[in-house]
């Protein structure tokens, strides 16, 4: 490690003067929470991944929660307690919660190694009477064959959702990650490819979902809907309109300052994607050569959101090591997202499907890490990786 911080840092800021200035105009407002910044953040957001609605919530983890709970609550969407939702083996935990907690059954399936996205051929094969939906994650930037997800559950009458919380920015077949289903969810968090400090965002092209969404994130009134509304019309007078609670919400509305920070994000959201972009193209080109390391796959357009590295041949059960190397070269490094998220003592309290057996998973779990990408060019640092792995390697040889 260096005085100034590691030689190669995991997460990095992509904030400028415009971002401080932005925080500024809303300290001088007196408006701090959920305001009018909120609702031009969410409609530039749809606007530019070509969604229909927006709702920005206070976290992807809420996002997660919102979209699951609009799901289950909406009267036209059969998914109640007891029903199968498909999900990956690899991802984070609120991908799951939210489905325990309205009663739904994660239906676990192995995940494809080298994409570290779903192995849609065992979702095909994982179908059964009580599967309902499925919910993709995008992983470390990847998008899922989306055109092939679209066609299985439409074949089987499946709701699709995605959790694109690593992902913003990625694409496949025409398809932006975050619109190939019903609802897709994003994260806003400072690690993530913008950020508004903490902050999700939800987007969905059904309208009646997003004003379910809107009212359940905020305890589940009809505030913010208009009189005639999808959910419970309003009486038309304000007063009285104040609260009525119709959905049994959260309060996980964001901050006015969120807003502000996403408007002026999203403008350089092309930027940020096409520099990570370029440091994948040199990534994959100075790793070609180098042994004991699986890459992950690009389907389609990447955003790349950081670099895997699943150890194999001489490096195969080795992660410790090279994980000590890498804090020793102030190369910042973390497991690729929960491993196998099935091997964590909090399953004790999920009411799941587990298969007995998930190899994919069990692999990344065991010799999975990533380092971390950005939107500036990283060459050095992608160098100080790649000569870092080819040392262990020649010393374990």
């Amino acid at each position: 490690m260096t005085a100034t911080g590691p030689a190669y840092p995991l997460a990095t800021t992509t904030w400028d003067e415009a971002e401080y200035d932005a925080m500024q105009r809303v300290i001088a407002s007196g408006r701090f929470t959920n305001g009018p910044l909120v609702r031009e953040f969410e409609a530039a957001f749809a606007a530019h991944f070509g969604a229909g609605f927006g709702v920005m919530v206070n976290s992807g983890s809420s996002a997660n929660l919102i979209a699951v709970a609009a799901a289950v609550l909406d009267p036209r969407i059969d998914l109640n307690r007891g029903d199968e939702v498909i999900v990956p083996a690899v991802s984070w935990p609120t991908t799951y919660y939210p489905l325990t907690q309205y009663g739904l059954r994660p239906r676990f399936v192995d995940i494809d190694v080298d994409t570290l996205n779903l192995d849609l051929d065992l979702v095909e094969s994982a179908i059964g009477p009580r599967t309902r939906a499925i919910f993709a994650v995008n992983l470390l930037g990847n998008p899922n064959d989306f055109t092939r997800l679209r066609g299985i559950a439409e074949a089987h009458g499946l709701v699709l959702l995605e959790d694109n919380c690593e992902s913003l920015g990625a694409v496949h077949d025409g398809i932006n990650a975050g619109t190939a289903g019903l609802a897709g969810t994003f994260s806003s968090f400072f690690s993530h490819h913008i950020a508004t400090m903490e902050g999700g965002v939800i987007l969905t092209d059904d309208e009646q979902l997003y004003q379910e969404m809107i009212s359940l994130r905020s305890h589940g009134w009809t505030r913010e809907l208009p009189v005639q509304n999808f959910v419970h019309d309003k009486t038309g007078d304000a007063w009285d309109d104040l609260f009525r609670f119709v959905l049994p919400g959260y309060n996980v509305r964001p901050l006015e300052m969120e807003g502000a920070l996403g408007l002026e994000q999203l403008k350089k959201v092309p930027d940020l994607i096409a520099g990570r972009r370029e440091n994948a193209a040199y990534f994959r080109e100075r790793f070609a050569d180098v042994d004991g390391v699986r890459l992950q796959r690009e389907t389609g357009e990447s955003s790349w959101f950081g670099f895997s590295l699943v150890l194999e041949g001489p490096l195969a059960g080795r992660r410790s090591e090279v994980v000590r190397a890498f804090s020793a070269a102030g190369i910042e490094s973390r497991p690729i997202v929960a491993g196998n998220f099935t091997r964590n003592p909090v399953m004790a309290h999920l009411d799941a499907v587990v298969p007995e057996s998930l190899p994919a998973a069990d692999k990344v779990d065991v010799d999975g890490l990533f380092v971390g990408n950005h939107h500036y060019p990283v060459h050095e640092g992608i160098d100080l990786v790649a000569e870092t792995v080819e040392r262990v390697t020649a010393e374990v040889s």
